[in-house]
């Protein structure tokens, strides 16, 4: 019989202590403990959230997801060029998987002239007609001129055509865990089937940046030269703010202005996306300022040292009741700098684990909340081996998870 058992993590006072949050930063894990990651909606701001006037933004931490700030982010809105993003993660995987390469040749299509070229009047790579250009170069494209063309081609040459490439667009974002976004292009223009969420194009942003770190760095790139036309890169926050790297502008009239931008200062980085802004201006200033906030208000806290033992799972028919459990590194969260906050932490798992287990073994996860937002979810391991017991003690542990599920199915008639 297996039950969802969830787990307080006990000696997470201690490590709070240790970091310098004081006892009242500790809360011990009550029965209605939240179980996402979204902040509880709030008629108005608190006093210490950043005075911004964008509809929909978030501030996350890039190294472990935990969102620092958030607004109206589970809306489904327009995207604009912010949608190259997820046709820019298929390139990199489709070059990472080994299915293409960078020294590929692709020709440019009529349409792909027509509607993201020179005659189409938006922001294009200049490919000429008919001609054939590398991987390398449509990238580049897409990436630093918010090329229409060069994500046509790529579209075209990848599925054939975009509405083809459009659903595994979509597929690919289901892969990586975008459960509500959905393309039907490959670069953003006007569609009002073209949908996403801001905080999954937050998600997107961290999830290219760790999944693709050498070929992140075209982000950062200053300007780019085809066809004898140099364009500068359109994202505002280069130059601008210090430790910016990345990644993507966005506008129509519809979806307004948007930004997904990302820095590292301090060895820190943020991921921020604003959207739905007025001008272009306005939206350069919000994404810097949320930026800025976020650095000087937070701080990262470790919790766990790598290696320490976190926690423990309860085992079934094993030689030892309990196997202890650690993170596989140091678990570290970003606090805000003047403390009060409310910190819970759970493990979560399901069990009990059947014996044998094996050191290294992945069992459940530790969760932090701070206040009503999840900031860290971590998976843990097992830090030893737990060898099947004897019979009268595999006996002993069914005899005793007979009795919970009794308990548990007579509670749940009551």
């Amino acid at each position: 019989m297996s039950i969802r058992h969830s787990l307080i993590v006990r000696v997470l006072g201690a490590a709070l202590l240790a970091a310098g949050l004081g006892a009242a930063g500790y809360a011990a894990t009550p029965a209605h403990a939240p179980s996402s990651g979204l902040a509880a909606k709030k008629d108005a701001p608190k006093k210490d959230e950043p005075a911004i006037s964008a509809p929909h933004a978030i501030l996350i931490d890039g190294e472990n997801g935990g969102v620092l700030f958030e607004r109206d982010a589970d809306k489904l809105i327009f995207p604009a060029s912010l949608a190259k993003l997820m046709t820019t993660e298929y390139v990199f995987n489709e070059l990472k998987q080994g299915r293409i390469k960078l020294t590929d040749e692709y020709v440019v299509s009529e349409n792909a002239w027509r509607k993201g070229g020179a005659p189409s009047h938006g922001s294009t790579m200049f490919a000429a007609l008919h001609s054939r250009v590398p991987v390398d170069a449509l990238v580049r494209g897409m990436i630093i001129q918010s090329a229409n063309d060069a994500c046509i081609v790529l579209a075209e040459a990848l599925a054939g055509n975009e509405a083809e490439f459009a659903a595994k667009m979509t597929q690919r974002a289901r892969a990586i865990g975008l459960s509500k976004s959905v393309f039907t292009n490959s670069n953003g223009l006007p569609d009002p089937g073209t949908k996403v969420t801001t905080r999954e194009l937050g998600m997107l942003a961290r999830h290219i940046i760790l999944d693709y770190p050498e070929m992140y760095k075209l982000f950062g790139e200053a300007d780019y030269t085809w066809n004898k036309i140099r364009q500068p890169n359109r994202n505002p926050l280069l130059g601008s703010l210090a430790g910016a790297d990345g990644l993507k502008t966005g506008f129509t009239k519809d979806a307004g202005y948007g930004l997904v931008g990302s820095a590292v200062q301090n060895g820190l980085r943020l991921i921020v996306v604003v959207n739905g802004l007025k001008t272009a201006k306005e939206r350069a200033d919000e994404a810097k300022k949320l930026l800025e906030w976020g650095y000087r208000n937070f701080e990262q806290r470790i919790l766990f040292a790598e290696g320490q033992t976190v926690g423990s799972a309860k085992v079934f028919g094993g030689a030892t009741g309990y196997v202890p459990l650690k993170a596989g590194g140091q678990v570290r969260v970003m606090l805000p700098k003047a403390g009060g906050d409310k910190l819970i932490a759970r493990i979560v798992y399901t069990g009990p684990v059947p014996a044998p287990v094996k050191a290294g073994q992945q069992i459940g996860a530790i969760k932090v909340w701070r206040n009503d937002s999840l900031i860290l979810t971590m998976p843990l391991q097992a830090t030893e081996d737990v060898a099947k017991g004897s019979l009268s003690q595999r006996a002993f542990d069914a005899a005793t998870e007979s009795m919970i599920g009794l308990f548990r199915a007579g509670a749940e008639r009551l």
